[in-house]
């Protein structure tokens, strides 16, 4: 399994982190209002920044380290600074 880190970018701006084995059936999801709970009134969501990782832990600990970092330096990842 492929696993990625990924930043989309909310209709509303705002900017989600996740993990994913299947990168273009979560999108679909999250555009579907199906995934995760933040994204679902804030659609259409747009692909920013995308990070493979060995496995699903380091995943989700890029995930973890993405999250803490402040929004200049997330869309510094993106750039969209």
């Amino acid at each position: 399994m492929n696993w990625v880190c990924y930043l989309i970018c909310c209709a509303d701006d705002t900017l989600y982190c996740g993990i994913t084995n299947h990168l273009e059936k979560r999108l679909a999801a999250h555009n579907a209002g199906e995934a995760a709970k933040y994204t679902r009134g804030r659609r259409p969501v747009q692909l920013m920044h995308v990070e493979l990782c060995a496995d699903k832990s380091s995943a989700l600990k890029r995930e973890l380290q993405i999250k803490a970092l402040p929004r200049g330096e997330k869309q510094a990842l993106c750039g969209t600074i």
